[in-house]
């Protein structure tokens, strides 16, 4: 169930019933691109919006960023996949139940960060982390 604390930016279309689960789309990604991701939109915050909830898996392979229900219907960033939920699991108190294969856990919980990240912020910041570490990769 969606806490108490989580604010609606009228985004994403989580149901009425109480205890329902909301409709929110997952883009998962490799950790090191999704950690460069975050940090650039956390110094970005003030301009674009906050990052949301972010998973990490159990192997520490992959960060899975919470956005708004309808974003796979167009996500096409290479490197990246973005998987419909249809509220399958995704109970904020308990990233266990998430839709992600393997042990979950949160990056960043629901009660400490915005609702979902939005899908352009994230595209921008991910474009971004990916130049960032292409960069950083070559200087070696």
């Amino acid at each position: 169930m969606v806490e108490a604390g989580m604010e609606s930016t009228g985004t994403n279309t989580a149901s009425e019933q109480p205890g329902a689960a909301p409709d929110l789309d997952l883009v998962t990604v490799p950790t090191r691109q999704g950690l460069e991701a975050v940090d650039i939109i956390r110094r970005a915050a003030s301009k674009a919006g906050g990052v949301g909830p972010v998973l990490h898996d159990g192997s520490g392979d992959t960060l899975g960023f919470l956005v708004p229900s309808g974003t796979a219907d167009a996500w096409d960033l290479p490197g990246s996949a973005c998987t419909q939920t249809n509220g399958r699991g995704m109970r904020f108190g308990d990233a266990a139940a998430s839709p992600t294969a393997g042990a979950t856990g949160w990056l960043l919980p629901p009660e400490a960060v915005g609702p979902v990240t939005d899908p352009d912020v994230l595209r921008a910041a991910l474009g971004e982390a990916a130049r960032l570490i292409e960069a950083a990769d070559n200087c070696r």
